[in-house]
């Protein structure tokens, strides 16, 4: 079965659109609160809450951060960037996984892979110390071989794909969601001895089911981050049943 860590970020991006972060970006509070929805998707089946703490503080701050954790009581990863600011925050909170991602000051959500690959020793010592507490490193890329082979070298833990390729070319089929497919079972057969495989950027209760029939994903991909579309469900149904809905088209449960 395909773990499911569901993303709350923009739980706190319509938080944010009104109570904008104090000094710090340590604030929030105002509604909705991310902590019950994080509570909420446990309740509906989430194997991991997944929180991005960008630089800026633009939607997730650090309080989000540290109430979650305490309380989610399922596995937290920690979506942050590689700075020596965001380290020592994940060592803090002890999360449990960190997935590395390439950050954007106008991007709304991430839209590119992590650069690895020619920046090998970099990673190795910038995973280190995470490492060293047992965190387990993922690296968000695309689904390159150079890059996913880049990764397993640097030492980390498991890679995420970056599905937003195949989200995009599942809107028009052909040719592109095949090239969009293969590249994705390459990395997946030729990687999963090396480190575990996680998948997720743009998919939704449309995509979702035809991304885990691509060949390989089934076998070797352990686990769904999903965070946009979730969220977008619960304002019609609510969180949990909306990660129950989702657990249900990963796993291809009847």
């Amino acid at each position: 079965m395909i773990a499911l860590g569901v993303n709350v970020d923009h739980v706190a991006t319509i938080r944010q659109a009104r109570y904008r972060s104090g000094p710090g970006g340590s604030s929030g509070y105002g509604e909705p609160d991310v902590l019950p929805a994080a509570i909420a998707a446990v309740r509906g089946g989430a194997d991991c809450i997944t929180m991005h703490l960008r630089e800026d503080r633009r939607h997730v701050v650090d309080r989000d951060v540290e109430v979650v954790r305490r309380a989610c009581g399922v596995k937290f990863n920690l979506e942050m960037a590689g700075t020596e600011e965001m380290c020592r925050i994940a060592l803090a909170i002890k999360a449990d996984q960190v997935t590395l991602v390439p950050e954007g000051r106008q991007e709304v959500t991430t839209e590119g892979g992590l650069a690895v690959a020619g920046r090998v020793e970099h990673w190795k010592k910038y995973l280190a110390p995470l490492k060293a507490a047992g965190i387990t490193t993922s690296a968000f890329i695309t689904p390159d071989l150079a890059q996913a082979a880049a990764s397993a070298e640097a030492g980390f833990d498991a890679i995420e794909l970056h599905t937003g390729a195949f989200a995009h070319a599942y809107q028009t089929g052909g040719t592109p969601l095949a090239e969009a497919a293969h590249s994705i079972t390459r990395c997946v057969r030729e990687l999963s001895p090396r480190v575990r495989i996680h998948a997720g950027h743009a998919l939704n209760y449309h995509n979702t089911r035809a991304f885990v029939a691509v060949d390989g994903v089934r076998e070797f991909v352990r686990e769904l981050h999903i965070g946009h579309s979730i969220v977008s469900r619960a304002v019609f149904v609510g969180m949990e049943m909306a990660v129950r809905e989702m657990r249900t088209l990963a796993n291809h449960v009847a």
